[in-house]
């Protein structure tokens, strides 16, 4: 498979960015072509454009200045998305990127019927995520409803191929963490990867 991994942590010496290339190198060592999409090293500028938003309700949607991102995105089979969750929620230059790249005319096309959105990354057949939480996982779940997990597996996964395979590794209470409790993450993330066909 041709896969696209985009990570997103200011620190090229954070755990985060150990599981960005942990997933890089596995996929990688399995035979699969990989994209390696770094972007704070790419300095991806998240901020909407004015004329990116007045076109962004149509199928005219401008995206030249993304137009880089688009083209990898419509060329992959896969994605794996490795970031931390700040705030429950993805950080700003992620969800930049998701506002900017996964746009009218890519992700999805508007409807005229109805104005409904229609799916239209139908190459993408494995849509996956390796993150991290600072909070233990029952107040992810539980108290905050897991908001970043609704966001990938209810939103970004319906624009992809119909039965799009997916996975959701995540690592709680990072702030607790320990030297063993990050290795057996990063083994189970690697063992994940591997079973990618």
């Amino acid at each position: 498979m041709r896969i696209q991994v985009i990570h997103c942590h200011p620190l090229e010496d954070s755990f985060n960015h150990a599981l960005f290339r942990a997933t890089v190198d596995t996929l990688e060592k399995n035979g699969h072509e990989v994209v390696a999409t770094d972007l704070y090293r790419e300095d991806f500028q998240p901020a909407m454009t004015e004329t990116e938003r007045r076109t962004y309700m149509g199928n005219g949607y401008d995206d030249s200045a993304v137009a880089p991102y688009v083209e990898i995105l419509t060329n992959v089979d896969g994605v794996v998305f490795c970031f931390p969750h700040w705030w429950y929620s993805m950080p700003a230059m992620l969800k930049g990127y998701v506002d900017r790249v996964w746009g009218p005319g890519t992700a999805f096309v508007y409807d005229a019927r109805d104005n409904h959105l229609e799916p239209n990354l139908r190459n993408i057949t494995m849509l996956g995520v390796v993150t991290t939480f600072g909070s233990p996982w029952w107040i992810v779940r539980l108290f905050a409803g897991d908001p970043g997990r609704k966001v990938f597996m209810r939103g970004l996964k319906q624009m992809c191929a119909k039965g799009v395979s997916t996975f959701w590794l995540a690592h709680y209470d990072m702030d607790h963490s320990t030297q063993r409790s990050r290795e057996i993450y990063l083994d189970k993330v690697k063992a994940r990867l591997s079973r990618i066909r």
